[in-house]
């Protein structure tokens, strides 16, 4: 029976083992590639430019002559009449012959085959700001995926560096908890022998809880982080192994200042500003007239013959030589066409569009502005956080060091638990303060990366 569990416990462990040893570590380059990869609005924005840039091709071919081909084969009777008529939305029938005294129910087989070409060959540079407009458009909507990009890879370095700093909180505060529970025995005991007084084993019982919930929490922080990762990557959501050891060390600060010229943001909310500009250059060309040149080639085939207009019954139903043609005509003509009130009604649409130019850029100011505090932040923040970086070991060793000294104290006793409970405090907090030290580094390394728009500048650092 013992040798049975052995065997059970022995794959128990060896299964959990595996399955640590299957979960490979996360990296923060792969993670910035998954999340690049997978996250729905990158790849909705990402569908988006490619449309605008079929657009562009659109614009471009609306600039191409209008070639028609029809061809048509009826059968019908061709009486006329004399009089005005005009075919409203292409509802007139277009029926010839003779203009008899009568109706004429005599029907034949006729044919039309026509070639139609017209092409505006000059309109004030309409079609060509037409193909700038798109353009500009696909421009806009291309700098809009690449300030997605550059913000989601800011999003993915945070989260991803905030739960490292979650996992050394938990990691630090299961340490304490150990710490408390050997302190908590050792009192427990000489309460009990009568060494010290009862109180002290309950107030020991409760810093062990105090040390307990302060672990949980940091626990269900990590997992909320966790999960918060998980969404940015795009994935399911999972515990994550994460790489550490980049952090370790502080990151190489360069000491020069970088602007933020070509901040993806600014450099979206300025395509803006250029396809605003475009399109009332565009709008603008629609006031001026068109120059047309047009070509038609038309075959004509009637089973009505030539004299048919004195000889009703000159005529054949035959259906092959009926729709054969006999006739054939040709047109060239040069044309000009203009609306000549729409230069009043564009000139407001032209209007507004400029208005809501001044109005984009109103908010790239604002953006410069924004970026340009946050840089400033960045460096203040850089600063500070690498002096903490340099005092924080000085601060856990003298506290670590007054811990000690507090609880030999205790022990032989010459001190209560309230003064080592105090310097368990600040040792806490001292170890707290260690464990974020380096990673604050990183973050403010991450926000002057965010605020100059070079990300290169984090992530060449590891």
């Amino acid at each position: 029976m013992n040798h049975k569990c052995v065997i059970i416990s022995g794959w128990i462990i060896l299964s959990a083992f595996g399955s640590l040893y299957a979960q490979k570590p996360l990296s923060l380059k792969e993670a910035l590639r998954i999340g690049i990869e997978n996250y729905g609005t990158i790849k909705a924005k990402t569908q988006y430019a490619q449309a605008s840039k079929v657009s562009v091709e659109q614009a471009k071919r609306e600039n191409l002559p209008n070639f028609n081909i029809s061809a048509q084969q009826s059968y019908g009777t061709a009486n006329g009449q004399y009089g005005p008529i005009y075919g409203f939305n292409g509802l007139g029938v277009a029926s010839s012959g003779p203009a008899f005294a009568q109706q004429n129910n005599t029907a034949v087989f006729g044919a039309l085959y026509l070639t139609n070409i017209n092409w505006d060959f000059y309109a004030f540079g309409k079609a060509k700001e037409k193909v700038k407009t798109a353009q500009a458009l696909a421009a806009k909507d291309d700098k809009d995926l690449q300030q997605e990009i550059f913000q989601h890879k800011v999003k993915i370095a945070s989260a991803y560096l905030n739960l490292i700093a979650a996992q050394q909180l938990t990691v630090s505060y299961e340490k304490n908890l150990d710490r408390v529970d050997t302190f908590r025995r050792v009192v427990i005991v000489r309460a009990l022998n009568g060494l010290i007084p009862g109180v002290d084993s309950s107030q020991a019982n409760a810093e062990y809880s105090s040390a307990k919930i302060l672990l949980t929490k940091s626990r269900d922080q990590q997992a909320e982080l966790s999960n918060q990762l998980s969404q940015l990557l795009g994935v399911s959501a999972q515990d994550y192994i994460v790489d550490s050891f980049f952090i370790t060390r502080i990151p190489k600060i360069l000491a020069d200042s970088v602007t933020a010229e070509k901040h993806p943001l600014l450099q979206y909310y300025q395509s803006r500003i250029n396809a605003s500009d475009e399109q009332a250059r565009y709008y603008k060309t629609i006031s001026y007239p068109s120059f047309t040149v047009v070509g038609v080639l038309q075959g004509r085939g009637s089973g009505f013959n030539s004299d048919y207009a004195i000889n009703p019954s000159d005529f054949t139903q035959n259906y092959w030589s009926s729709i054969s043609p006999t006739r054939t005509n040709y047109l060239l003509g040069l044309g000009v066409s203009w609306n000549i009130t729409q230069p009043y009604r564009i000139a407001q649409q032209v209007k507004s569009q400029n208005l809501i130019s001044k109005g984009l850029q109103e908010e790239y100011t604002l953006i410069d502005q924004q970026i340009k505090a946050q840089i400033q932040l960045s460096d203040s923040k850089i600063k500070n956080a690498i002096i903490i970086h340099n005092e924080a070991p000085i601060q856990v060793k003298a506290a670590a060091d007054a811990y000690m000294q507090k609880s030999v104290l205790y022990k032989n006793g010459l001190t209560n638990l309230v003064d080592v409970t105090q310097t368990l405090y600040t040792l806490i907090r001292a170890e707290t303060d260690r464990d974020i030290a380096n990673n604050n580094v990183w973050q403010a390394l991450l926000l002057k990366a965010a605020s100059t728009g070079e990300f290169s500048l984090f992530e060449n650092q590891f």
